[in-house]
C-alpha cells in the first residue's frame, strides 16, 4: 500500500487485484466505483445484518457509509500517505431490510487539506431513494 497512491489503492479494491479487508468480508460489501475524490460500496442486506427489532442494524449503514467516505479521501493521497476516521455522523432516515436490495453507498470528497479532510456519503437503494447519509472527517498523515 505504501507503494502505490491511494487513487490506485482503491481501484485494487475496485478490480479485485487487492483483497477487501476483513469487515468488508464479514458484512458481505463490495467496492464497486472508484475516482479520484469519489467512491462507491456496495452490499445486499439479508438476515445476517438483523437486530433484534427484525430490522437491518444501523450499523451496516454506518460502516457502508464509513467506508465509501474514508475511501473517497483515501483517493486523493499520494504514495506514502494515509487516512484515518477522526469522527462521523450518520442521519438513518429508511429502514433496511433484507427485502430492500441492493443499496449504494456514494462517498464524495467536500474538503482536501494539507492535515484534515471531509466528505460526505448517500445510501441509496435501486429506485434511488435515500436510505441514510451523512459526513466525515479524517486526518492524513504519513505512514
Amino acid at each position: 500500500q505504501k507503494e502505490m497512491s491511494g487513487l490506485e489503492f482503491v481501484q485494487g479494491l475496485v478490480d479485485g487485484s487487492l483483497p477487501l479487508n476483513t469487515i468488508a468480508q464479514t458484512l458481505g460489501y463490495d467496492v464497486t466505483e472508484a475516482v479520484n475524490g469519489r467512491v462507491v460500496v456496495t452490499a445486499v442486506p439479508n438476515g445476517s445484518h438483523l437486530n433484534p427489532s427484525g430490522t437491518v442494524h444501523g450499523g451496516l449503514a454506518a460502516t457502508l457509509l464509513d467506508s465509501c467516505m474514508g475511501l473517497a479521501i483515501r483517493s486523493t493521497l499520494e504514495k506514502g500517505i494515509s487516512q484515518t476516521t477522526l469522527e462521523f455522523k450518520i442521519s438513518l432516515v429508511r429502514a433496511l431490510t433484507p427485502e430492500t436490495g441492493l443499496v449504494r453507498a456514494e462517498g464524495s470528497v467536500i474538503f482536501r487539506g494539507r492535515r484534515i479532510s471531509t466528505a460526505e456519503g448517500r445510501l441509496t437503494d435501486t429506485e434511488g431513494r435515500i436510505l441514510a447519509h451523512g459526513t466525515t472527517t479524517c486526518l492524513i498523515f504519513e505512514y
